[in-house]
């Protein structure tokens, strides 16, 4: 098929976000969506090896929409399984369920105590956050100092590897759960096994690991070129020269990358965006991939790690998800750990530190057998919120969007969320980009927004 020297809107990047907005623009505007990778999917793709599906670490569905989740749900036909989420949290030497300010249960008693009391002391004495606190500031008011020291310091300061007195609370929201009085107090004294926060539920294809999903939107998209990387942006004269492609004018230009490594590729940049620009941070994550020759090695689906002793912050086990992810007898397990990007890495010594980690955490017995392993760096996995944040990516949007360029989904939009939320990015792009476009383009184009049966 040969690429058209000019469409109405260029999409950068074939994620979910990209062939999201592509499906929801339909077919009454030129639509192009270039992927650099050999398949659509971005991070929200599989890699297989050795018999092994392997996600980049845990992509699940939390599907809160009602659109949303009709939508996924008649992509996927049936292709789908229910969980009842199943998480601990490793300290002291034991595993105790998540979230762990609602469930010390188990815990030795002075840290019980200790958790419990200094909770319910601030309650009592009506202790809040002010507005506009810290994170570190809004954590120690809301749960106490018991809560924070045994595990929302520890594992934040390893998740986020900067002070948390840098950080925001505007990333958290729905993301940590906040449970009242008789919440911890039961979760102290008793075995409790109520669900907390968005993901108490989730779903995950049965068959196609994460990789299901973008596929299945990629199948209804029109125009998607894959091995197409973008190379340079020029915003003013609305041209973008794309790897095996060459030069492609636009109308309209939806960027779904990373927004630092958009912008590194965009010109022309005023000297207000590039300065924003150079405000934005962000945290990679090293994310290796077991495969071991033991099925069943844990019922859990994944379990957070707050200790210095332990160089992850998270494990999951992929293969709990879905059977159909390994082969039979054997286990899959992600082991995910953060840096900064500027911090130099040796992959051997990380995976040394973490297969220490998780035979002493008992994951892991000395005979198991390792069936194959891969490595996923992901340079951009978490946007850090800090003070700068917020101005900053006001500044770069006002200017995008002053010359016809809109970023959207988790990396675009340089935000926290999840699937569905970036599924529903590129359906309300697409409402603004056929707004913009009026007149019969837009009519026709609404006609696409219904889910397939």
């Amino acid at each position: 098929m040969p690429t058209p020297a000019s469409v109405d809107v260029l999409i950068l990047g074939g994620g979910v976000a990209g062939l999201s907005t592509a499906y929801h623009l339909g077919r009454g505007l030129r639509t192009l969506v270039v992927e650099k990778d050999k398949k659509p999917g971005g991070r929200a793709g599989s890699i297989a090896k050795d018999g092994f599906l392997f996600d980049h670490t845990g992509h699940l569905l939390h599907l809160h929409d009602p659109y949303g989740k009709k939508l996924i749900l008649s992509l996927l036909r049936g292709n789908v399984g229910v969980h009842r989420r199943d998480s601990w949290i490793h300290s002291h030497g034991t595993f105790t369920r998540y979230p762990f300010q609602a469930n010390t249960f188990g815990l030795p008693p002075r840290v019980v105590e200790e958790c419990a009391a200094l909770f319910l002391k601030n309650r009592l004495l009506g202790i809040r956050p002010p507005e506009g606190a810290s994170f570190e500031r809004w954590c120690r008011d809301t749960f106490g100092e018991g809560i924070c020291r045994n595990f929302m310091f520890p594992y934040n300061l390893k998740l986020w590897r900067r002070p948390l007195s840098e950080l925001t609370t505007d990333w958290q929201g729905r993301f940590l759960p906040k449970p009242s009085p008789e919440e911890v107090l039961n979760g102290a004294l008793l075995d409790q096994r109520k669900g907390f926060g968005y993901n108490a539920t989730f779903r995950y294809p049965l068959r196609g690991g994460s990789q299901a999903l973008p596929d299945a939107l990629a199948a209804r998209v029109k125009d998607l070129r894959l091995e197409a990387e973008v190379l340079r942006v020029d915003l003013e004269q609305k041209t973008a020269l794309i790897k095996g492609l060459g030069e492609v004018r636009y109308e309209r230009l939806v960027n779904t990358l990373p927004l630092d490594d958009f912008l590194d590729i965009a010109c022309p940049l005023p000297a207000s965006v590039r300065a924003a620009r150079a405000r934005r941070r962000r945290i990679s994550v090293y994310n290796l991939n077991l495969g071991v020759a033991r099925g069943g090695i844990s019922p859990m689906h994944w379990a957070y790690f707050p200790e210095k002793r332990f160089v992850f912050y998270r494990v999951g086990f992929q293969s709990n998800f879905a059977k159909t992810v390994a082969p039979r007898g054997a286990t899959s397990i992600y082991i995910e750990i953060s840096r900064r990007p500027e911090e130099r890495v040796s992959l051997d010594l990380l995976e040394s530190q973490a297969l220490q980690g998780l035979r002493s955490c008992g994951l892991l017995k000395p005979s198991d057998r390792l069936l194959t392993k891969l490595w996923i760096p992901i340079g951009c996995a978490y946007v850090v919120y800090d003070k700068h944040r917020a101005a900053a990516f006001s500044t770069l949007m006002r200017h995008l969007e002053s010359v016809g360029a809109h970023s959207i989904g988790r990396w675009g939009g340089w935000k926290y969320s999840f699937m569905e939320e970036t599924i529903l990015d590129g359906k309300r792009c697409a409402e603004k980009l056929l707004g913009l476009a009026g007149g019969h383009a837009a009519r026709e184009s609404q006609a696409e927004l219904v889910p397939l049966k």
